[in-house]
């Protein structure tokens, strides 16, 4: 299971998202809330998810009042599948704070679980193949953290983090080189160690160069699945050998069924629709528990 990034890595972005919302103050809940007034709010699923972020919002709804007392099922966990009509979150304390906070939870827990469950529905349509589902660099500026956690919840797998802890030469890197050659050799003999040297390739004859270069990892970038295959059964199982371009739920599987080890989506995280989640007050009977 994915472990949860630190707290450093994400939770400006908690601050960011609440100062952006509530500004100098909730002007409706101020108005038309007692301030000492005290309940009970619910966070449900409204279809079918998989569960992402519960810690997230926990953060979110304790940084706007720490007296804020929330609870789950002990069986909810992250990664979990539940059915519309699942109660995710309750919460209880000051109304106004609860309301204060929600619309931050809930962009956070809707993002981050549309992320798990697109990715979880794409892993199973090639679960029986032995290939990795594999994230980009293409998320929303700030969320890159949260989003490949999500991801990784979904049963997919993290790609390179940024710039700094991966190589991948691309087409416009190898432009910039001088071309192929110059631009695998530099990359392969400068590289740190233990830092893989991937390089972009869009042709067979590019691909073949790059492995007598000495490449041993390839992103197999635009190319149909028959090609891919047949740079499979000359350079696998030797050559680390990922598609990439142009692949979505239509045509995942015939990607995969190349045998290729990975195939890197950006939908996995850049054309992903939040989870619905609401949350719904639960109002208190006089003298019930």
């Amino acid at each position: 299971m994915a472990t949860l990034p630190p707290s450093a890595d994400w939770r400006v972005l908690l601050d960011l998202a609440l100062a952006e919302d509530i500004g100098p103050g909730d002007l409706t809940s101020a108005l038309v809330i007692e301030v000492d007034r005290e309940g009970r709010a619910r966070i449900e699923a409204r279809t079918k998810m998989i569960v992402c972020g519960l810690p997230i919002i926990r953060d979110v709804f304790s940084r706007v009042d720490p007296t804020l007392q929330m609870d789950s099922s002990s069986d909810l966990r992250e990664g979990s599948a539940v059915e519309a009509g699942c109660v995710l979150l309750r919460i209880r304390g000051r109304y106004a704070s609860i309301l204060t906070a929600e619309r931050t939870a809930l962009n956070f827990l809707g993002r981050l679980c549309g992320i798990a469950t697109q990715t979880r529905r794409l892993v199973d349509l090639v679960a029986d193949l032995p290939v990795d589902l594999v994230d980009t660099r293409k998320t929303t500026p700030g969320w890159r953290v949260l989003e490949k956690y999500a991801v990784a919840i979904g049963g997919g797998v993290n790609h390179r983090v940024g710039l700094y802890d991966a190589v991948l030469v691309k087409d416009n890197h190898i432009a910039a080189a001088g071309g192929l050659e110059p631009a695998v050799e530099r990359a392969i003999s400068k590289a740190p160690d233990g830092v893989a040297v991937q390089i972009e390739v869009e042709s067979e004859q590019m691909a073949d160069r790059a492995v007598e270069l000495g490449c041993r990892f390839l992103l197999l970038d635009n190319l149909d699945p028959e090609t891919i295959e047949r740079i499979v059964a000359r350079h696998a199982p030797d050559v680390v050998l990922e598609a990439s371009g142009g692949i979505g739920p239509a045509n995942l599987r015939d990607y995969a069924e190349t045998g290729v080890a990975r195939i890197s989506m950006g939908a996995l995280t850049h054309s992903v629709i939040s989870a619905d989640v609401a949350l719904e007050i639960e109002l208190l009977v006089p003298g019930g528990a």
